[in-house]
């Protein structure tokens, strides 16, 4: 017997394999082309509530069938998250795929009580504020933001520079929604459910069924070719030079790994790459995360520090050059009461914080600056207060608890006024740059490039350092600042204000990049007004579950199960 296509999209299993997978084909780094899966990937998803729905199922059921969908996505997409830490990448798609389950129970049940129109919108809704949320508290993990997945075609998403990359993600929620409904909505007879089970016939009508999902499509890619047409880079120029000193993370880079490279060899390495592609012209270097490998840098003592001595040599031969590099600071508090909430305690130091920084050399004599990192990583950078407290009553050597950060988005400026005045840094160091609204701070604050400082190397040869790099070309959008970004292992390069990588090294190679980027001081609508969509979206959730939850206890279910029609 043969299997017809109703039935064949009315088993669950078959839906829940299907989604994920054109979830995954379209996302960053597959072939630009494959980016048009995404605007039907969600469609499986909404089919499986459907018909679970009309076969009686409860909120448990449609709980399983969801969360097995969301976790095949999940690992299919960020698998080589396991390279870094096996555990860590385990725990990191398990529980995402928890979380994003969250918003799709609450869709089910607003549903149930207040029917498919306000029930549909709830879907769009839901997700849309869990995203928000996913960006600002202690368990952020946003690398699956369905607005950084359209990184491949910057051309398509010019208008990023107003809506930021949750615009992005309402554009791929309303045309899933617009799809499924042209599918298996009123005018299909797919399933039997709340809708009008008349079939529509004939060629025209079909083309009456698609056109909405196609105007969805279509529009914004066209309003994003004519704001990409006509954009031109703007602001002064400065040339800037990255380094990729290709220091293996898991054997080179750290004292105790089997090939250990002794940080003055590491350091000897940056410094001749650097001179080797420096100009009289060259108005900035950029070096990777943790690039200076000593872990014992107070900074209190800075100046003292033999590898910071020779920061300074290198800056000070070159005229008019700055320099940005990653590393890790420490920073002590006189007592309990000034200590931060990351703060640890060893009874031969005190109080004090573990940073991973930036550090900012403007000159040979000039003060130093430093930027700790914000974003950090939940459970290898950060753990969650609640985890943390009960974690510090365990003894394991003073290495347990978060790493320290701080509250404003620094911006590297020179220490005194120079030629070089507009040359504006932000210093973003890796998770950093999945954030738009993070990242835009930066700009508010005054900053005409972004640095991103990166040591991806901790994913291997993965899709996981391609799409970090990827996710870079959003945030060139949404700010309109060119991109020099500098990586221990790759892939360093440069993006422009369209968003487009105009020079990148290889994989696992030595490199320097140099290139001429402009320094563009104006902002856009985005970058003034921040996460206008997300805050609204967040309000809107909370009242449609107020609505939902008054009319679970006020008022029967709207919705009647009815059987699959076979």
């Amino acid at each position: 017997m043969s299997l017809s296509f109703k039935d064949f999209v009315s088993k669950p299993w078959v839906l829940v394999l299907l989604g994920p997978v054109l979830l995954w084909a379209g996302w960053p780094v597959h072939p630009a082309p494959a980016t048009v899966l995404l605007l039907v990937g969600l469609v499986p998803l909404l089919r499986l509530e459907q018909v679970l729905r009309a076969q009686g199922a409860r909120a448990a059921r449609f709980w399983r069938w969801t969360y097995l969908y969301l976790l095949i996505w999940n690992v299919l997409t960020t698998y080589w998250v396991s390279y870094s830490t096996l555990g860590g990448g385990i725990a990191a798609n398990v529980l995402n795929a928890a979380l994003q389950s969250l918003p799709l129970l609450a869709f089910w049940h607003t549903k149930r009580v207040a029917g498919s129109k306000i029930g549909y919108l709830s879907f769009v809704v839901y997700w849309l504020a869990f995203e928000q949320l996913h960006l600002t508290w202690d368990l952020s993990w946003p690398w699956l933001t369905l607005g950084n997945a359209f990184a491949m075609v910057p051309s398509w998403v010019q208008w990023y520079e107003y809506t930021g990359q949750l615009g992005g993600s309402l554009w791929m929620l309303l045309v899933n929604l617009a799809c499924f409904w042209a599918a298996f909505g009123k005018h299909q007879a797919l399933v039997a459910t709340e809708f009008d089970p008349m079939v529509v016939r004939g060629p025209r009508l079909a083309f009456n069924r698609w056109l909405v999902p196609v105007v969805a499509a279509v529009v914004p890619v066209l309003v994003s070719f004519g704001i990409n047409a006509q954009w031109e880079e703007k602001g002064p120029a400065a040339e800037v030079v990255v380094v990729q000193p290709n220091i293996d993370p898991f054997q080179e880079k750290f004292e105790g790994g089997p090939k250990y490279i002794p940080a003055e060899q590491q350091l000897s390495r940056m410094i001749q790459l650097t001179e080797s592609a420096l100009t009289p012209n060259t108005k900035l270097v950029l070096w990777p995360e943790t690039a200076l490998a000593d872990e014992t840098h107070w900074e209190n003592n800075l100046e003292n520090a033999a590898d910071i001595r020779r920061v300074r040599g290198l800056v000070a031969s070159h005229p008019g050059m700055r320099l940005i590099t990653g590393f890790t600071s420490v920073g002590s508090y006189p007592n309990k009461e000034a200590a931060s909430g990351t703060a640890r305690f060893r009874d031969d130091l005190g109080y004090y914080d573990v940073f991973n920084a930036a550090l900012h050399v403007s000159g040979p004599v000039s003060p130093l600056q430093v930027y700790h990192k914000s974003k950090l990583v939940p459970g290898v950078e950060k753990v969650p207060g609640w985890l943390n407290s009960a974690l510090g009553t365990i003894d394991l050597g003073g290495v347990v608890g978060s790493y320290g950060s701080q509250d404003y988005r620094s911006v590297f400026r020179p220490a005194a006024p120079a030629t070089d005045s507009t040359l504006r840094v932000a210093p973003v160091i890796c998770y950093e740059s999945i954030y738009s609204d993070y990242v835009s701070e930066y700009v508010r604050n005054g900053a005409t490039l972004i640095g991103i400082i990166t040591n991806d190397g901790w994913w291997s040869d993965s899709p996981g350092y391609k799409q970090h790099l990827t996710y870079g070309r959003l945030r060139a959008i949404e700010t309109r600042r060119d991109i020099a970004r500098s990586a221990n292992t790759g892939i360093s390069g440069f993006i422009n204000q369209r968003g487009d990588i105009v020079q990148q090294t290889g994989w696992w190679v030595p490199a320097v990049s140099r290139y001429t980027v402009h320094l563009n001081d104006e902002l856009t609508f985005y970058t003034r007004h921040g996460e206008l969509l997300g805050h609204a979206v967040q309000v809107l959730a909370v009242l449609l579950l107020g609505f939902a939850l008054v009319r679970r206890f006020t008022a029967r279910p709207v919705e009647k199960p009815v059987a699959v029609l076979r």
